[in-house]
């Protein structure tokens, strides 16, 4: 009996030299990930760091031999709203915005209504229909933007904001797969549910579903609004020369020329750290919806 228990627990002892030995591993490798985190932390934050100082450096010129500013100044902020006699800082805001603001909604009606029609209804067409928007879809939209602008031209609305808010937003229903495949994850006997006490389809979309949806509809609406926030390819090739009606990135693009970028450039990184603030908040606080509206569309085709 006794030999007995001195064999229990010598084998006690060695599971216990075993776990802390895993333990041990464990600690370490956990250490040398945290420290690779710190690393590429440290990496993508030094631009945005580097962003911030020069936005607020007193001396000019676009390129300096040291990071820190030997001065600072709030004066870059100050002239991008008072000096808007070259760079009309203020008003190229606002049309970003309001561009933003109109593509975002007429984009996520049209995806959430496209997704929930491929979800819920069985028609003949689905499958190549769904085919065709997922091959459609996979095409940079750079390669129609010649034969987009000169449409836009011919129907008179070349170099004006309506035409920005029908390009950002005619094809959004193509990228639909991420909101169907949340649109799987709602029980259907609630639809049926519903059927039987005698709403319409439209009433189920509106009343049961949406609500239901609140991760899916707020990635469309982040997704919707961030593609016209930061564009530029498509303001480019169709404002052209519109000063008045350019958007934020095309103006900021003015501003670091060859002409301008010594005079500009600390008012450019100025504008470039306002620009990035709406969408930073609007991160930060639908963060967690944003997320479950990715896993929650990932789950199902």
């Amino acid at each position: 009996m006794i030999d007995k228990y001195k064999f229990n627990g010598g084998k006690l002892a060695m599971n216990g030299k075993q776990n802390s030995g895993y333990g041990m591993k464990t600690k370490i490798a956990n250490a040398i990930i945290y420290a690779i985190l710190i690393v590429l932390s440290i990496i993508w934050l030094f631009p945005l760091v580097w962003l911030i100082l020069q936005s607020f450096r007193k001396e000019a010129g676009a390129y300096t031999p040291y990071i820190m500013p030997k001065g600072y100044t709030f004066d870059n902020y100050i002239k991008l709203f008072t000096e808007t006699h070259l760079f009309n800082y203020p008003r190229w805001f606002m049309n970003t915005l309001v561009v933003a603001i109109f593509s975002c909604i007429i984009s996520t009606l049209l995806v959430l209504g496209t997704s929930y029609a491929f979800s819920r209804l069985r028609f003949k067409t689905r499958r190549p229909m769904m085919n065709v928007a997922l091959i459609l879809g996979m095409f940079p939209g750079f390669m129609s933007m010649i034969a987009v602008y000169h449409i836009l031209k011919a129907m008179g609305l070349q170099q004006s904001l309506a035409a920005l808010v029908l390009v950002y937003s005619g094809g959004s229903a193509l990228g639909y797969y991420i909101s169907k495949g949340f649109f799987d994850t709602i029980p259907k006997a609630l639809d049926e549910a519903a059927t039987i006490d005698g709403a319409t389809k439209s009433q189920i979309f509106w009343k049961i579903t949406l609500p239901l949806s609140k991760p899916i509809i707020t990635y469309t609406v982040l997704t919707s609004f961030i593609g016209p926030w930061v564009d530029f390819i498509f303001v480019s090739v169709i404002m052209k020369d519109n000063y008045q009606n350019y958007t934020i990135a095309l103006g900021l693009y003015q501003m670091t020329t060859r002409e301008n970028i010594y005079k500009y450039f600390t008012q450019f990184c100025a504008g470039a750290v306002i620009i990035a603030i709406p969408i930073t908040i609007l991160f930060i606080f639908m963060q967690k919806y944003y997320v479950e509206g990715v896993t929650g569309g990932s789950v199902k085709g």
